[in-house]
């Protein structure tokens, strides 16, 4: 039995489109790991690992220190319940939380990200969390002669790393940078941002904090409060604020996106369940595998599905489905061409279409073709 079994009750996937079309809720990049791999971490260091028993654990809430403090008290058998539903429970099935609860928890002493700008908006805080938690007991590699850096104590390279006559300022936050990642000169980073492992920042690109930049993504230009799911590019300037990007997705060359509307006002996210309502600011929200052209501008709040090739002129719609071929879906990205350039965008970082990725690609594909008819 694993140590960690992940619940999905507690929330619903088509809030958390486009990122839910392809990715489980507990394998979403955030902060400096998947929800996965952190609370697995978690289980492994800090909290009770009997043969036998598991950890059942809502794939949406995120820990925090003082909610591990009521978790490392827990027996087999002890659970705790959440008012909007959810259920943290030590035991060997479900079944063995239908008694009473060990405690019951409003749902403002937790948080979940059960909406997908939440990804953003929650990031800042998962990477003061996790920068402890990869942290601890370990060393940072030193940093070479010719960087500046303000607060190293909050600064961990990983052998590897390649930080070349850059500014790094974790005052703020931390700043973690990943095995084979490479800083080119110019860098400016200020916390709290994660660049991933083999990541590529290039020269005179500005990060600001809650910042996260996956695994082998290349970026350059300004970047503030964004998530980059691993292989992504926005390689060149321009800017990305609030804004979460999916996995093997590229911004072209000046592409830039609105986070605030002129009035200051809520801005309204359109997903295929409704329309609702986000915080002040949020940018684009960006399924796997799509691509803008250069000098796409991104309206504030924009939303577009997976595979989707974006250009067109002036401010993109706020709602750009799946298999789109610029702004409109009259005429739509054939799944073969569609499958033909993702291999060709992937053998740029020397990486395969793999069997499983094609198979999920075209069930999207029919399903959306079958919407529309």
């Amino acid at each position: 039995m694993s140590a960690v079994i992940f619940t999905h009750k507690q929330y619903r996937a088509e809030h958390l489109f486009p990122f839910s079309l392809t990715t489980s809720m507990e394998t979403i990049p955030a902060g400096m790991m998947t929800n996965r791999r952190r609370w697995e971490q978690i289980v492994k260091n800090d909290l009770n690992d009997r043969p036998g028993v598991s950890w059942f654990i809502p794939a949406n809430l995120l820990p925090s220190a003082r909610l591990l403090d009521q978790l490392r008290a827990f027996s087999p058998g002890d659970f705790l319940h959440i008012e909007n539903g959810a259920v943290i429970g030590y035991g060997t099935s479900e079944a063995d939380f239908s008694g009473k609860p060990s405690g019951v928890l409003p749902v403002t002493a937790v948080d979940f990200i059960s909406y997908s700008w939440e990804i953003f908006e929650m990031n800042a805080r998962l990477l003061h969390f996790d920068f402890a938690l990869l942290t601890s007991e370990r060393e940072s590699a030193p940093l070479t002669a010719g960087n500046r850096v303000v607060n190293e104590a909050k600064v961990f390279i990983e052998p590897g790393a390649d930080i070349r006559f850059s500014i790094i300022n974790a005052e703020e936050g931390p700043v973690y940078i990943s095995k084979n990642a490479l800083v080119m000169e110019g860098s400016c980073i200020r916390g709290p941002v994660f660049i991933g492992e083999g990541a590529v920042v290039k020269m005179g690109t500005r990060i600001y904090g809650g910042t996260t930049i996956g695994a082998f993504c290349t970026v350059g230009g300004e970047i503030k409060n964004s998530v980059l799911f691993p292989f992504s590019n926005k390689a060149h300037d321009g800017y990305l604020g609030d804004s979460v990007i999916g996995r093997w997705c590229n911004l072209g060359a000046g592409t830039s996106n609105s986070n605030l509307k002129n009035t200051a006002g809520n801005i309204r996210i359109t997903l295929p369940s409704g329309n609702y309502q986000a915080g002040m600011k949020c940018g684009v929200l960006m399924g796997d595998y799509s691509r803008a052209a250069i000098n796409t501008s991104f309206n504030s709040g924009t939303v577009t599905g997976i595979c989707a090739n974006i250009f067109g002129a002036g401010l993109s719609p706020k709602w750009i489905p799946s298999f789109s071929w610029g702004y409109s879906d009259d005429t739509p990205y054939q799944l073969d061409q569609a499958l033909v350039h993702l291999e060709r965008w992937m053998q740029t970082k020397k990486q395969t279409l793999t069997e499983e990725e094609k198979e999920r690609i075209t069930l999207i594909y029919n399903q959306t073709k079958t919407k529309k008819s």
